[in-house]
């Protein structure tokens, strides 16, 4: 189970921690605008991330969602439903033609090509993926998110073992930075909501995959945690380099330079492939929602929204974060106050449904133990509970023998 919570919270981890934490840019305008204590900000971003990460993967896994709206469409009226469904739409939007305004900005800096030219290379690699065995190739790129992560510790450490500094000096440069929001902890929260809106679909079908809701629930708390300790160490890294980074389009791009010229090279390669992942990503959740399972009619969509999306990128990736990022930060804080209120609305039936599987999947495993009589009796409680779910009744019982059997295996070949 250990293990298995493992897993769940890299995959969350991912899901998550993408483009925007890895360029440093979010961190700089949102949190050490307001100078030191925007370290105390980029702490309470962490904790927001254990919160809801428990809550959104635990979510995903109550309702054995396939996709957000099993998940809103449980939790929400209908109205409110389409408002939030509406706001994901676009959102996936907006932060796609971000990210291509980033890969114009990270190839820019590192490599002297025009911005122009960087994010029309990442948009019509987008389009011929989408025409291509797309999945292989994200699947393959997701072996970056570990890299980032390493390589964002690494520079961690290296900064804050280089010597003293002065932090009053540090925090006079921080605070010239205009922040993009008027309070630090409205910026948290308007932050959080932003991260909340590009990864809450992934994570709801991320917990969807899961059938004990205990593993859900250890996963996302773990992957908040991750995550937490992420964003802190860069908001260090960054603060303690503010004053060659503060000027930068990809901030950490600047200090990964300083170490040596070939990890800038290494860095700026890695965030290119995030960026790319990412903004794939939005686009394809964007025109698969317009298109449906129509495989023709995504491409064409794809072509359209990516066309529209590199047009929307030429506002330039440091002006595009400080006017369409507190927007939509605004527009998912409602999602965060649906999730919050669900959470606590439902917490007694989570944990009557977790125990409820937690007999289920004893009963299988009884029944595929060969030296325990798994009797009528036995067969009716499992139907019972089976009907008793909130999840759906072929599904779960589908879902609860395949984990029973893999217990079984796991067990033979450890015996």
């Amino acid at each position: 189970m250990k293990k298995e919570s493992i897993r769940i919270a890299l995959a969350y981890v991912g899901v998550i921690v993408g483009a925007g934490l890895s360029s440093g840019q979010d961190l700089l305008q949102y949190f050490l605008s307001f100078g030191m204590p925007g370290i105390l900000g980029a702490i309470g971003l962490g904790l927001l991330n254990i919160l809801f990460g428990r809550i959104i993967v635990t979510l995903g896994c109550y309702y054995q969602a396939n996709s957000h709206q099993e998940v809103l469409g449980e939790i929400t009226t209908p109205l409110v439903n389409k408002i939030v469904d509406g706001t994901l739409v676009l959102s996936n939007f907006v932060m796609g033609f971000v990210m291509l305004a980033g890969a114009g900005a990270n190839l820019q800096q590192q490599f002297g090509i025009p911005s122009w030219i960087g994010s029309l290379f990442c948009a019509l690699l987008i389009i011929a993926v989408s025409f291509m065995n797309f999945e292989r190739i994200t699947g393959i790129l997701g072996i970056f998110t570990p890299i980032i992560i390493l390589m964002i510790l690494m520079v961690t450490v290296y900064s804050l073992t280089q010597g003293s500094y002065d932090w009053n000096v540090l925090d006079q440069a921080a605070r010239s930075i205009q922040p993009v929001i008027p309070s630090l902890w409205l910026a948290v929260i308007n932050y959080f909501s932003l991260c909340l809106l590009t990864g809450v679909s992934m994570a709801f079908v991320l917990g969807g995959s899961i059938v004990r809701i205990g593993v859900a629930e250890k996963g996302g708390t773990y992957g908040g945690m991750m995550i937490g300790f992420v964003i802190v160490c860069a908001s260090l890294a960054l603060f303690a380099n503010i004053d060659v980074a503060k000027e930068a389009e990809i901030p950490m791009l600047v200090i990964v330079g300083q170490i040596h010229p070939f990890l800038s090279v290494l860095y700026a390669c890695v965030i290119f492939a995030l960026i790319f992942n990412t903004a794939f990503s939005l686009f394809y959740a964007t025109s698969r929602r317009f298109s449906g399972t129509n495989t023709k009619w995504m491409r064409i969509w794809m072509i359209f929204i990516v066309t529209a999306g590199y047009i929307c990128s030429f506002g330039g990736f440091r002006n595009l974060v400080s006017s369409m990022y507190p927007t939509l930060g605004y527009m998912g804080s409602l999602l965060l106050l649906i999730l919050l209120v669900s959470w606590l609305k439902n917490h007694h039936k989570i944990i009557e449904e977790k125990f409820l599987r937690r007999k289920m999947i004893g009963l299988r495993l009884k029944k595929q133990d060969e030296n325990r009589v798994f009797t009528d009796k036995d067969q009716k409680l499992f139907e019972q509970l089976s009907e008793q779910s909130v999840a759906d009744t072929e599904t779960l019982k589908r879902d609860v023998k395949e984990y029973a059997d893999h217990m079984i295996k796991k067990e033979k070949i450890s015996g």
